[in-house]
């Protein structure tokens, strides 16, 4: 494209040199800029993207986007623009240079503190077994459409997420599904991406290292909302939001009759409501009331927080004009999500459980889970991240103490900090349950799994589908799913019963 059409797309940019300039790609990253890229300098968390403009423009950079004036030494024949908002300029970039694929499809994102990534998984379900072709993006796996593989962050950067939309279209998906994170939302990751359905699971604590408040958090999430129903963007996109969650309450009124709004969850006044919920552990089942009809929902899946995912996942099928039978019939069939209260084995009537569960609400619903099917003793292996949010660590405690019949505090990725001394944060919310301190993951998992009796559910939480434990000095490979088929498989027979 033209850098002089590309620009008629920025706010009020100021610009010097030539604007007939053919623009083929754009990057934040200077490592990445060669002929005919455009640089754009967006200031990050730890560095000053300013500081690699010299480098961009020996690499042959097209055009330097930046938010203040270029320096005097700046060469006159390349381009520079002067924008208010360098991260909204790099989106309007990618989205326009990869051809706006978001407007080529049914796109239904989903944000929230928990849930997001089973919901996503859902809606992806139900995409495939009505279209046969669709793809997700999210915290586990990215799916293009023809290959699936590993994610690396919850939503892309600009760049990456528009040339992923971009090859879903062409491989032939006539929708997608993806997780909106509240890091995607305030860095404009998301910036001009058209969506179909808005999806708002719940908000408890977490990412207050970034955000400071829950507060903030909470404008964040909401912020993407307003954005839609400001600049639909040539969509009708409907908000889908958790009506028995307060902060989806504050949505929903926030909103108003500002965009077509679906409320789901089990209070009478929800548009999508559940009843008469019950559970085995080989699934559930409940009732759907949704546009005057009622539904008998089965599912392969456990727990009153996976019905919520279910309604969630039904009500932006619906919003995107999937038959509602049809996609009642297919949650029959959904997928077991890697590492979302995934069972991880049986042996000696002992249960395991892996679950990603890391904030105190989802623990709380993964214990509360697990408990409702009635184990002679739920043991619960769980620890917390370094370098996030301290606040949550005795409020994680409080919340598996409660529940839990036992629980060993162990190291989850403790990063830069000192594992005994997060521990020790943990411990701080545990009055006087009864706990034990293990560092050592593995050996906390071992350990649970080897003491747990006939009847008892062991609920390893905090890592869920991760392949890996971040320490300071190093990473290395661990699947608490593999620790723990290792510690059944090792489990010393049972001594044989006396005659």
């Amino acid at each position: 494209m033209i850098l002089r059409d590309l620009i008629a797309h920025l706010d009020r940019p100021l610009h010097a040199g030539p604007l007939d300039t053919e623009i083929k790609a754009v990057t934040s990253d200077s490592r990445l800029v060669g002929p005919g890229v455009a640089f754009v300098a967006v200031r990050g968390e730890s560095r000053d993207g300013r500081e690699f403009i010299p480098m961009a423009l020996e690499r042959g950079a097209a055009v330097i986007i930046c938010d203040t004036a270029p320096d005097e030494n700046h060469p006159a024949e390349i381009p520079y623009i002067q924008v208010s908002d360098t991260r909204h300029a790099l989106a309007a970039f990618a989205r326009l240079l990869a051809g706006e694929p978001s407007k080529k499809l049914r796109l239904a994102g989903v944000t929230g503190t928990n849930g997001k990534t089973t919901t996503a998984f859902l809606i992806h379900h139900l995409m495939k077994r009505v279209w046969h072709r669709a793809g997700m993006i999210g915290t586990v796996i990215v799916d293009d459409g023809e290959q699936a593989k590993p994610a690396n962050f919850t939503t892309p950067e600009p760049v990456e997420l528009n040339d992923l939309l971009a090859r879903m279209v062409d491989h032939g998906c006539r929708g997608a599904a993806m997780e909106v994170s509240s890091h995607g939302i305030d860095q404009k990751r998301i910036g001009g991406i058209a969506f179909d359905a808005a999806i708002f699971t719940n908000l408890t604590q977490d990412h207050l290292d970034y955000h400071g408040t829950l507060d903030a958090y909470a404008a964040t999430k909401f912020s993407w909302f307003e954005s839609l129903a400001a600049n639909p963007l040539g969509k009708k996109p409907v908000a889908v939001i958790n009506f028995d969650d307060g902060y989806g309450e504050k949505l929903v009124t926030l909103l108003g009759d500002k965009m077509p709004i679906i409320k789901y969850g089990f209070n009478v006044h929800c548009d999508f409501r559940a009843n008469n919920f019950k559970q085995s552990s080989r699934g559930m089942e409940f009732e759907l009331t949704a546009k005057g009809k009622s539904y008998l929902v089965r599912a392969p899946l456990i727990g009153r927080f996976n019905v919520y995912n279910i309604l969630s996942a039904l009500a932006a099928a619906s919003a995107m004009k999937i038959n509602l039978r049809d996609a009642v019939n297919a949650i029959a069939e959904a997928p077991q999500v890697p590492g979302r209260m995934e069972h991880c084995g049986t042996k000696d009537g002992i249960s395991v459980f892996v679950d990603y569960a890391h904030t105190p609400d989802a623990i709380t619903n993964a214990c509360r889970t697990l408990k409702e099917l009635n184990p002679n003793r739920l043991i619960t292996v769980f620890g917390c991240g370094g370098d996030r949010d301290k606040k949550k660590r005795p409020l994680m405690g409080k919340a598996a103490a409660e529940i839990s019949d036992a629980c060993i505090i162990t190291s989850d990725n403790p990063r830069s900090e000192d594992p005994e001394t997060i521990i020790k944060e943990i411990e701080a919310g545990m009055g006087g349950s009864r706990y034990r301190a293990v560092v050592d993951r593995a050996e906390a998992i071992r350990i649970a799994i080897h003491a747990a009796g006939k009847g008892d559910i062991v609920l390893i939480a905090g890592k869920g589908h991760e392949t890996y434990q971040q320490f300071a000095d190093r990473t290395i490979d661990f699947d608490d799913r593999r620790e723990a088929r290792r510690a059944l498989a090792e489990r010393p027979e049972p001594p044989p019963r006396k005659r």
